[in-house]
């Protein structure tokens, strides 16, 4: 599955749209992808969504869209 992930590159930033920048990133579960996140970065997740269907289809026309393997941060 493919997950969005919005975040601060600090976890004491409070969440703006200003700061928020963008992930994409395959695994099996939401949980998974915070549990590597939190273990890996400081980030400040503030969201994870599933994408599929039109909304995948949608974002994977973005020019930000790039997949992310979580196993390389």
């Amino acid at each position: 599955m493919i997950y969005k992930v919005l975040y601060q590159k600090d976890q004491i930033q409070n969440p703006r749209r200003e700061t928020t920048e963008t992930l994409y990133t395959q695994s099996d579960s939401a949980i998974k992808v915070r549990e590597i996140l939190e273990a890996k970065t400081d980030f400040n997740v503030e969201s994870i969504e599933e994408l599929s269907g039109n909304y995948l289809e949608y974002e994977q026309k973005s020019p930000n869209y790039k997949l992310t393997d979580l196993a390389e941060l």
